[in-house]
């Protein structure tokens, strides 16, 4: 990570505190594992603050790794998504489309599972909030794979080291985040 990356990732760690996105106790993830911490990731991107430190610390990964679009799972990456691509519509650099993943296809309409103006055959980048097995993230992968595009950067704000980024790696993918978890409660810049 650069030095502006790694100051980028400080601010949204405090910020992260500053908004109870970041706590302490004993809860019980989605992934039916156990943690000294929850992060809601949400309330960090849906602030003003937190939807620009975050785009700013991806943005410039993102276009590293050579993607012309991102996307992530519905809900939890929506705001990312949207203040990524808006950052890059606005800082001289080649403006990057977002798009989501449903985690079901509509059963109306053009019974899309991706949404969004996405490019045929697109590289793309997935993110999302958090990674603990990467179930989320491998849903987003899957559905953009099977529609033809080719994922190139998988990236998170928090790696909660549980085991999706070392399967994501393992597979092959590119993996980045902002910040890392453990198992002993320690969440730290990356």
């Amino acid at each position: 990570m650069t030095q502006a990356g790694t100051q980028l990732a400080g601010e949204i760690l405090e910020l992260a505190k500053e908004l109870d996105a970041l706590l302490y106790g004993e809860f019980v993830l989605t992934s039916g594992q156990t943690s000294k911490y929850y992060f809601d990731g949400r309330l960090l991107t849906l602030s003003p603050k937190g939807a620009d430190l975050v785009a700013r610390a991806l943005l410039p990964e993102i276009r590293a790794a050579g993607a012309a679009a991102v996307g992530g799972p519905a809900v939890a990456a929506v705001p990312m998504v949207t203040e990524i691509a808006m950052l890059s519509g606005q800082d001289g650099g080649e403006p990057i489309p977002g798009f989501f993943v449903r985690k079901e296809a509509k059963d109306y309409g053009m019974g899309k599972a991706l949404e969004g103006p996405l490019p045929a055959g697109a590289r793309v980048a997935i993110v999302d909030d958090a990674c603990s097995t990467a179930g989320s993230l491998y849903m987003a992968i899957e559905a953009a794979e099977a529609a033809g595009h080719e994922v190139v950067l998988v990236a998170c704000i928090l790696d909660r080291m549980q085991g999706g980024s070392e399967r994501l790696r393992t597979e092959g993918y590119a993996f980045h985040t902002i910040l890392v978890g453990d198992d002993v409660g320690s969440v730290r810049v990356a």
